[in-house]
């Protein structure tokens, strides 16, 4: 009888943990991230482990540029599960936003470890196509005596053609769009927009008639191009 009354109370406390947590996770799929952090914090109490519900609680005060909650918890997953890429990639994502906020001194000492943090990222995961984007961004915008590199970043550019020839060629135009060279640019996205005809490769050739080429007439050709795709 004893392990009945055992099983009979703990039901009551799993169900409310389960509560907390599906509580949690409907709020945030709704982007109400304030209203969700709570349901997550409780069921964290019971369940100090659980890395789906500390990745939720990082990724809360992440959109919420709560940069060192964020960092805290993205480290906690670190500890408990080092070999998963997306963790580091998350980590590096938010230090490096943590970076761009600081001032010019402190962002020079934490740029080593948000490279790191990416690095280590395509080291456990081979394939990982955000974190070479990420990489892209850092040595473009990085000055050269800091470590800024174009070679680089074509390196990590030449990486993802291999992956995905897709943001192969848009990696390619982004590179080339922010060296202003904005004739190979469009090259390279509208390569990147006839293999894919994503939103995403439309709205980079879009912005770069209408923004940078100024070229109305071509914008809006691929803007009823692009619709017969969708």
């Amino acid at each position: 009888m004893k392990w009945i009354i055992f099983f009979c109370i703990q039901i009551p406390l799993f169900v409310f943990s389960q509560t907390n947590f599906e509580k949690g996770q409907k709020l945030f799929k709704e982007g109400k991230f304030t209203s969700a952090q709570p349901f997550f914090e409780n069921y964290l109490k019971d369940n100090t482990s659980n890395l789906q519900t500390i990745e939720y609680l990082g990724d809360i005060h992440g959109n919420l540029k709560n940069w060192d909650k964020a960092l805290f918890y993205y480290n906690q997953l670190k500890k408990i599960k080092p070999t998963e890429a997306n963790y580091y990639y998350k980590y590096g994502g938010v230090l490096g936003m943590k970076a761009k906020e600081s001032n010019a001194f402190l962002a020079l000492k934490m740029i080593g470890d948000v490279k790191a943090a990416f690095e280590k990222a395509i080291q456990l995961n081979p394939k990982h196509i955000e974190a070479r984007w990420a990489l892209i961004e850092i040595y473009l915008q990085l000055p050269g005596i800091v470590g800024g590199s174009e070679r680089k970043a074509n390196g990590y550019s030449n990486e993802l053609f291999q992956l995905s020839p897709v943001d192969g060629y848009l990696s390619k135009g982004r590179i080339a769009e922010y060296f202003e060279r904005y004739k190979e640019a469009e090259k390279q996205y509208k390569l990147a927009f006839e293999l894919g005809h994503s939103k995403v490769t439309f709205q980079k050739l879009y912005n770069l008639y209408l923004n940078k080429l100024k070229d109305n007439d071509k914008a809006s050709k691929l803007k009823i191009e692009f619709e017969k795709y969708n």
